[in-house]
């Protein structure tokens, strides 16, 4: 008999793109690079200029939102499916944008609302995108977690989604400006983020106990980030910077192995996908540029000649509110684990495993 290596003989482990790739996409790089410079105790942590900070927004943040337009834009039938993220919500902005940029003129009001909403939501999504990791690759390791578990945990990120918002109103001096000065909530709230730990380390533990071994590490990964990323924020506020990069990263590997397995599933000739996958990965990537170079000066420029200078200087920002509000609804719309639909293009790949 011709003995079988262990190698050959170990089942490979289910993953997005591989366990190393995802580990280090979903916050791994991130705290490679966050907790050293935290150390440090610097307070300037972003130490990049404005323009490169435009390029590296155009090479992956970009591509992040066009990647989920691309997943509810993909046919005639998804977009009727999913209509309010597809057609209405982008309309109501569209039509709330436009009033808002010609009010600028006379009061910032509007535009400053929508920004704090975007800011809101920005808790929301970050926060709700660690807890999609976690439950991803749990359910790769077919251990998904029961119910104590997922409330201490989600608990715990719901803590974390209280002093991100109550962070943007007190770093951003909004909550001063109109008279509700944030500072004792704030520290309190930034106390209570040891709270939010214990409750996670706690559902994790129960974990462990419950399947007898220590959840997937692409799990803790994704959990660990928010929390150093958080850190971070705390430390310099411009750091959300590196927070928005790596948010990114942690996300582009999910629509992209979407976008594999579809192709696949339609057309497996190798050479097809592979010709397929340069093409969308160019695609992305040329109109990142557009959209990050391209559209906010042309949009400046036409809306100045129209309405004067405050409402042109503004425009960018509204057309980056748009982006983020609509990303952040669409992604909450699209990604539900519990649909079958969703577990069977993100999990093609590695086959159907059921979960709640």
């Amino acid at each position: 008999m011709t003995a079988t290596s262990p190698a050959a003989a170990r089942p490979r482990r289910a993953a997005i793109v591989s366990p190393v790739v995802d580990t280090l996409a979903v916050g791994g790089l991130s705290l490679l690079a966050f907790i050293p410079l935290l150390l440090t105790g610097r307070s300037d942590l972003v130490m990049i200029s404005p323009g490169t900070q435009a390029t590296i927004a155009a090479l992956i943040n970009m591509p992040h939102f066009l990647s989920s337009y691309r997943m509810i834009y993909r046919s005639r039938e998804m977009v009727f499916r999913h209509q309010w993220a597809s057609i209405w919500i982008p309309l109501i902005l569209l039509l709330y944008i436009m009033v808002a940029i010609y009010q600028s003129q006379y009061t910032p009001t509007m535009v400053t609302m929508l920004l704090v909403v975007s800011s809101g939501y920005l808790a929301w999504h970050y926060t709700g995108q660690a807890w999609g990791m976690m439950a991803t690759f749990a359910h790769l390791e077919g251990s998904p977690f029961k119910d104590d578990e997922r409330l201490l945990v989600r608990g715990g990120l719901r803590i974390l989604l209280a002093w991100h918002v109550v962070w943007f109103l007190h770093s951003s001096g909004f909550a001063a400006r109109v008279g509700f000065p944030l500072d004792r909530v704030y520290s309190g709230l930034t106390w209570l983020t040891l709270l939010a730990l214990a409750m996670g380390v706690i559902g994790l533990t129960r974990m462990r106990r419950r399947t007898g071994k220590l959840p997937p590490a692409r799990a803790l990964v994704a959990w660990a980030a928010i929390f150093v990323w958080y850190a971070a924020m705390a430390r310099d506020p411009r750091a959300i910077f590196w927070v928005q990069v790596a948010h990114a990263l942690q996300y582009l590997i999910f629509p992209m192995r979407v976008e594999l397995n579809v192709t696949e599933r339609h057309d497996p000739a190798p050479s097809h996908v592979w010709r397929h996958m340069l093409l969308y990965g160019a695609g992305l990537l040329g109109i990142s540029w557009v959209m990050s170079y391209q559209v906010p000066t042309g949009a400046m420029a036409m809306v100045t000649r129209a309405l004067g200078d405050r409402p042109g200087e503004l425009t960018p920002v509204m057309i980056f509110a748009f982006l983020n509000i609509h990303h952040y609804f669409t992604d909450g719309v699209i990604w539900k684990l519990r649909n079958p639909e969703v577990r069977k293009d993100l999990f093609a790949h590695v086959g159907a495993r059921s979960d709640r």
